[in-house]
């Protein structure tokens, strides 16, 4: 029989609100076929024989907490993610960027920070790098350390000049990065103009006004609520004219949300606040 089998509904109940009562981090209004699974996975890595275990050793034990977080809600990512994305944001809204003194960008559940990264050197190459400031937040705190240290695998970086290049750079890709035999450590620079800290979408309230936040497949781990309860905290977030960017599967389904944007770009999911 499968782990998944032998996990009840009760038990994660009581694993994530123990969570809540002990930590502060909310889980409880994630998905729960897909959280179902990602505890699975915790269990098996973790090598123990039930959810009672897990939640013994995580309540005990911060560093176990970390790692559990760290599973529960990683994400798949890299550098110039949906390139068919970067180039309708470079051709249509960096002009207008252009136009305001001084840009504020969130990454929301920005992940190992590959995005965000991406997003940094199109702006550089635009020349709006020194009146930007992005801000790259995720739930999970070891998630954030790596995106801070800059530091990705080597083997990755073939896909990621592809994907590069088909969003319109202007350079090779390899000019933003030092090799060594296993890591690609992109150029400090980049990290000028980047705040990293820890945000928990499901609980945490708005910290600023920003001019584009970008919360790509962020929102398909969430439940209906949890998926409402974001969507408002991103709009209290936004400038009036301000730029939303969800993921291709994304959508804003609630209608007295979705009357406050105007989509800007067929085919990506990019609106812009109008009310």
């Amino acid at each position: 029989m499968s782990t998944l089998h032998l996990i009840t509904d009760d038990q994660i109940k009581s694993l994530l609100e123990s969570i809540v009562e002990i930590y502060g981090i909310d889980f409880r209004e994630y998905a729960p076929a897909s959280l179902r699974r990602r505890i699975s996975s915790v269990l098996a890595s973790e090598r123990l024989e039930s959810i009672r275990e897990l939640e013994e050793q995580i309540l005990r034990s911060p560093i176990h907490f970390q790692r559990f977080v760290h599973r529960v809600s990683v994400s798949v990512t890299s550098m110039f993610r949906d390139p068919s994305f970067y180039l309708a944001f470079r051709n249509e809204i960096v002009p207008m960027l252009a136009t305001y003194p001084f840009i504020r960008i969130w990454h929301a559940g920005c992940s190992s920070g590959e995005e965000v990264y991406s997003m940094a050197i199109m702006l550089q190459e635009a020349g709006l790098d020194n009146r930007v400031r992005l801000y790259a937040t995720d739930i999970d705190a070891l998630s954030v350390e790596q995106a801070k240290a800059g530091i990705f695998p080597l083997s990755c970086m073939k896909e990621y000049s592809s994907n590069y290049l088909k969003s319109g750079g202007q350079n090779s890709l390899s000019r933003y990065y030092t090799a060594d035999h296993e890591n690609a450590v992109l150029a400090s620079q980049l990290r000028n103009n980047i705040v990293f800290a820890q945000h928990n979408l499901a609980s945490d309230s708005s910290f600023n006004e920003f001019h584009v936040i970008l919360c790509r497949n962020v929102l398909i781990y969430f439940n209906d609520r949890l998926r409402e309860r974001v969507l408002e905290l991103l709009h209290d977030s936004l400038i009036t004219f301000g730029i939303l960017c969800l993921g291709s599967k994304e959508s804003l389904r609630l209608d007295d949300i979705r009357a406050c944007y105007q989509q800007l770009i067929a085919n990506e999911k990019v609106y812009k606040k109008v009310m």
